[in-house]
């Protein structure tokens, strides 16, 4: 029996909505649409250092102005609430220890001071580390070190991450909806950090795969910069023993810059999204108002025309999204999809 398609958008409270981001959110809320699906938003608030007061709200305005409209998380609720990750950590913790437990991870002490000396001696050697099967065992790990050493350390309150135990010389099998079948060898692969006792929340990688796990996503419509994380997705899945329950996963291409070198970020003014609220037209102060086109602009960008973009995911149409296209206010789109995005137009 097909599950229920259930997609998220989750970004993270970092600054204005990009306008990569609203792509992705376009895409996952068509193939929502066209499957009678879930719309989830969840809001991934882990990376303390950079978190940006107001950018939630923000994004909440963004996505209504945008007319993507949600239906299960954050400003909606539902069955798998909380929806924001920092309000989950006892969640996070309870999964990276049973990781420990089953070992498929482990407790590491070094300190940032002694991983960035042993870059260097590696350096010196013209040697690059990386942090793998080859060292875990010579550093202050619990796979070194006793289980009365680890538990008194954790004990005294010296700082731990747990970290994944990537399999040596393991041939990682993955199929992505718009990329095709990829294969990986582990050895060329580190053991991410997934949790950091530092501020008592898990990494990425860790939190996104129990969420979407929990929050039963069946597609994981996102960038292709997370394309070189998939093989680790897909090892934390075998090792929690949901394999069977694995979300299918689809990579869409990067928005470039006008010019074609490189990714389109956050740091090009044209790249962020801008509202109005009434009597000022911006939110926040950087950026521009992207006018109704662009969101169809966004929605088309590096697609055939004679594809909707509701239909990408789908058998026949998912190769026509391999190519990065490139983001350019006043670049005509083709003639059957709209009219050169020239000037602001702005929302009612």
């Amino acid at each position: 029996m097909e599950r229920p398609v259930r997609v998220r958008f989750a970004p993270s409270p970092t600054g204005p909505l990009h306008i990569g981001g609203v792509r992705t959110a376009l895409y996952n809320y068509l193939f929502a649409r066209r499957h009678g699906g879930t719309m989830i938003l969840r809001i991934e608030d882990t990376d303390s250092q950079r978190f940006v007061p107001g950018a939630e709200e923000y994004i909440l305005e963004s996505l209504k102005w945008c007319g993507i409209e949600i239906d299960e998380g954050v400003g909606v609720g539902g069955p798998h609430a909380p929806y924001r990750q920092s309000e989950r950590r006892d969640i996070y913790l309870k999964y990276a220890k049973q990781l420990v437990e089953s070992g498929w991870a482990y407790y590491a002490f070094d300190t940032a001071e002694e991983l960035d000396a042993l870059r260097k001696e590696y350096e010196a050697r013209g040697e690059t580390f990386a942090y793998n099967y080859s060292i875990r065992e010579k550093l202050p790990t619990s796979l070194s070190l006793s289980k009365e050493e680890v538990a008194a350390r954790i004990a005294r309150g010296d700082q731990w991450v747990i970290r994944f135990k990537m399999p040596e010389n393991e041939i990682v099998e993955m199929d992505d909806l718009i990329r095709g079948h990829v294969e990986v060898n582990t050895s060329t692969l580190d053991d991410k950090v997934l949790y950091k006792s530092a501020d008592a929340l898990p990494t990425y990688h860790l939190a996104n795969i129990v969420d979407d796990r929990l929050m039963e996503v069946s597609h994981v419509i996102r960038g292709e910069e997370w394309l070189p994380s998939l093989p680790l997705h897909y090892l934390l899945y075998r090792a929690f023993g949901w394999t069977d329950l694995q979300p299918r996963f689809a990579h869409l291409p990067l928005l470039l810059k006008p010019t074609g070198g490189g990714k389109l970020s956050k740091r090009d003014g044209d790249a962020l999204l801008e509202i109005p609220d009434g009597r000022n037209r911006t939110r926040l102060p950087r950026g521009r108002l992207f006018p109704r086109g662009v969101y169809q602009h966004a929605g088309v960008a590096g697609v055939e025309s004679r594809h909707r973009a509701g239909d990408l995911l789908d058998a026949g149409a998912d190769r026509q999204l391999l190519a990065g296209a490139r983001f350019e206010i006043g670049r005509p789109l083709p003639a059957r999809q709209g009219q050169v995005v020239q000037r602001p137009v702005y929302a009612p």
